[in-house]
């Protein structure tokens, strides 16, 4: 396989560690300053997923339709997250949509009564709107920090691999709680590396709701990584104009490998799926 070939380049703790925190910040920086040349750029490869993937030891095995297959390891991750709970009939909010792929997926299988996709980078959400056309489901501009939606709207939120991103994510996880009624999930999928592991369960352990169900999924993401693998090479051929080709893809292959070897056991990247659910006011002690 083609990621397990440089596993052991990145092994020595020290140098795993430089590694990890180097990509984590390439991908601040591709979020903040290069998402909308990205956007430009996949949008004609009709690119719909921007995760690592998923899979599990006995293969899922979702059935897919024959255009939903070739994203399999990508849709597997939203399938796993979104079934923590019945969303038939739901009002859900997807924070952090990228290009939108996962959330006409749930849409079309889960069958929620309204599906709102947000995110930040305003050429991906043209993209998303021009490419999924489906009744109740819409696209939305706008900041994670700062949610555009009054109180108590949605029966779900769903944040996947997007909230290492943002810059305050304790008040990300109020807004999540602010635009949640009383007793709704926060489904929840995302990474951290070791140093900041700490803070991130301590923030989660601060917001007002109820932690349901919380599983390290490591394993299942390098899995789908493997799966992934030709998908990553040919993503830089996508990305990179060909004259830069041989300069670039080799560091935006290191940069791969690193994630890669750091999601492995021992490695400083802590890959977690967790289930919330809003705790009601009178628990809380709010009220009359």
């Amino acid at each position: 396989m083609v990621l397990r070939g440089q596993e052991r380049q990145s092994r020595h703790p020290l140098r795993g560690q430089i590694n990890a925190k180097y990509a984590l910040y390439v991908h601040k920086f591709y979020q903040k300053y290069l998402y909308r040349y990205l956007t430009h750029r996949l949008a004609n490869h009709d690119v719909l997923f921007l995760n690592y993937g998923y899979e599990e030891d006995s293969p899922m095995g979702v059935p897919l339709s024959a255009s939903d297959e070739a994203d399999r390891f990508f849709i597997q991750l939203y399938h796993r997250t979104a079934t923590q709970v019945d969303l038939n009939g739901k009002r859900v909010l997807e924070v952090g949509c990228g290009h939108g792929g996962g959330a006409s997926y749930l849409m079309r299988t889960l069958d929620p009564a309204s599906y709102t996709a947000l995110d930040v980078n305003p050429a991906g959400i043209a993209f998303c709107q021009e490419r999924h056309n489906l009744a109740d489901l819409g696209f939305v501009q706008g900041d994670a920090q700062n949610l555009p939606f009054p109180d108590q709207s949605f029966d779900t939120v769903i944040n996947i691999e997007s909230s290492h991103l943002y810059d305050s994510f304790p008040r990300f996880l109020g807004e999540v709680s602010r635009v949640l009624r009383p007793g709704g999930h926060f489904l929840y999928a995302d990474f951290r590396l070791s140093e900041g592991l700490a803070a991130w369960e301590a923030q989660l352990n601060n917001m007002p709701m109820r932690m349901l169900s919380q599983k390290t999924i490591n394993a299942q993401v390098v899995r789908g990584m493997d799966e992934n693998s030709q998908w990553w090479l040919d993503m830089v051929d996508r990305l990179v104009p060909a004259f830069l080709r041989s300069f670039v893809a080799v560091r935006a292959h290191a940069i791969v490998q690193s994630t890669y070897a750091e999601l492995q056991s021992g490695g400083s990247m802590h890959y977690r799926l967790y289930c919330f659910a809003k705790t009601p006011a009178e628990d809380r002690g709010i009220g009359n």
